[in-house]
């Protein structure tokens, strides 16, 4: 990119987002409200729908003392910044932090983590108790050294029933803590009297959980479960398709369905590992606020593309050049999970198995209290920072409208069951009618082998009696309470364009 267009870009961002003030752009504000002034003019100028929000105007207040008084209304930033935003129904996903060091850690993995990944349920639709259950355990972690798995219930820490009241003290801001075990009868979460104590420490989560060769008759099928778009991992992600590579995989189960999201960066070359024959193709489009966007598509429409690469950093791909991939979801897939799946439909066929996904079919940046709301000259009188949706992602067909979630084909579309959710990863060979048949003990991976071997569905050994599937409703996971559901790119606009 030419330096001219650089020094255009930081001067297009100090006259917007000072335009409201332009009278007094010297006058600092009152070192008390300065954490609010940075909200307010970082979402004036790139908050998704700061046309929509009247007091984001950029004509709402006259000069400098204006803004400071409407400022000395909010006594905490996390006050101002939601009212700053559009509705929750609308912005489900921005949100502010206090230390953006913790921010930083989070959206690379890097968490105060015990290593128990658990989803969280009503009992029922006339209570606000809640249960839990563990959906996998993280490698290297406290739990992965206490008797703990997938698929155990939780209904209590410390002796005291979980609530949505409750839960966030219980069991985020705890550090340590001893979650009570139940039993899953007919649909009751019943207490068993089992316990586990478990301790939080710092913990860097590697998102590929398994990655896994297995052979059925002419296909050799790759099994990845990958848990987080960490672009930290983007070299072992690499590493881990050279295996599937080396191996000659024919077809590939890419597991998302814990994957919360995280990097674009990471989402594009996941997608060019899985294929390899699009690269410098558009991946994906963004679609900024009205005035960012008209400047962009004017002065460096590139810049707005996410294309297919070749490469992660100055190392070659390994892409498996495939035409068809077989993907695991659920409520939780989100995100840069949704952009892969989205991504790659104008491409190759993509078999999405299981449930359907989030819905967030939007991105974010990290703003920070700067000259230019980059990590560069940050203001050290404190650590806020936002991670406020400022972009919506399509793909090159121009598709992006999936607020509702991604909805599986009919005949695949299979929601989890906590009462048999079976060994991630698991296949055997077992002789069934007299043939030899891949199946697995986790339905939704079964299913993956059933379509692509071609067998009916349902084939398993002998089960016991069956047992209704009870729809519990869901309120949320231990990545979405923790603000993990990302789709962001790694730098505001200005260092976006200063790497291209």
């Amino acid at each position: 990119m030419k330096t001219s267009f650089k020094i255009t870009l930081l001067l297009f961002i100090a006259l917007f987002t000072f335009q409201s003030c332009e009278d007094n752009d010297d006058v600092a504000p009152p070192a008390n409200i300065e954490v609010n002034d940075f909200i307010w003019k970082g979402l004036n100028l790139y908050y998704l729908w700061q046309a929509d929000v009247p007091n984001l105007s950029d004509n709402r207040f006259a000069n400098q003392a204006d803004l400071n008084t409407f400022l000395h209304q909010y006594e905490k930033p996390e006050e101002l910044f939601d009212a700053l935003r559009v509705n929750e129904s609308t912005d489900r996903f921005s949100w502010i932090v206090s230390d953006y060091l913790e921010l930083e850690g989070s959206l690379q993995g890097t968490t105060k983590n015990d290593g128990v990944d658990f989803g969280l349920y009503y009992k029922s639709s006339t209570s606000n108790e809640i249960f839990g259950y563990v959906r996998y355990i993280i490698n290297n972690s406290d739990a992965s050294s206490k008797d703990i798995k997938r698929g155990d219930i939780f209904y209590g820490v410390n002796g005291t029933q979980l609530t949505d009241k409750n839960y966030q003290d219980l069991l985020i801001n705890s550090e340590n803590y001893t979650l009570n075990l139940a039993n899953y009868n007919n649909g009751a979460i019943t207490p068993n009297g089992k316990s586990v104590n478990l301790t939080k420490t710092v913990l860097n989560e590697n998102p590929i959980l398994i990655n896994k060769v297995i052979e059925s008759g002419g296909h050799k099928i790759g099994y990845l479960m990958y848990n987080g778009f960490y672009s930290t991992y983007d070299t072992q992600l690499n590493d881990a398709f050279a295996t599937l590579k080396s191996e000659g995989v024919t077809d590939l189960v890419l597991d998302l369905r814990y994957n919360s999201g995280g990097s674009v960066l990471s989402s594009a070359r996941l997608a060019s590992m899985i294929t390899g024959q699009f690269t410098d193709k558009v991946f994906a489009k963004q679609r900024w606020n009205d005035k960012i966007n008209s400047y962009f598509e004017s002065e460096n429409p590139e810049s707005l593309k996410n294309l297919f690469t070749n490469t992660v950093g100055t190392a070659p791909l390994n892409s498996l050049n495939l035409t068809k991939v077989y993907i695991l979801t659920t409520t939780s897939t989100a995100s840069a999970s949704e952009l892969v799946i989205n991504g790659l439909k104008p491409y190759i066929d993509v078999v999405q198995i299981g449930d359907v996904t989030t819905g967030k079919n939007v991105g974010s940046i990290t703003i920070y209290d700067s000259p230019t709301f980059g990590k560069e000259n940050r203001n050290p009188s404190h650590r806020y920072a936002m991670q406020p949706i400022v972009f919506k992602t399509v793909n090159a067909a121009d598709f992006g409208d999936y607020f509702n979630g991604l909805t599986p084909a009919k005949g695949n579309l299979l929601p989890e069951d906590i009462n048999n959710l079976g060994v991630l990863g698991n296949s055997e060979t077992k002789m069934i009618d007299n043939k030899e048949t891949l199946i697995s003990n986790d339905p939704l991976l079964d299913l993956a082998f059933a379509k692509i071997t071609g067998r009916p569905t349902g084939i398993t050994t002998k089960k016991k009696k069956s047992v209704p599937q009870i729809q519990f409703n869901y309120l949320g996971d231990s990545k979405s309470i923790t603000n993990q559901n990302q789709m962001y790119i790694d730098k505001v606009p200005a260092g976006l364009l200063k790497s291209l």
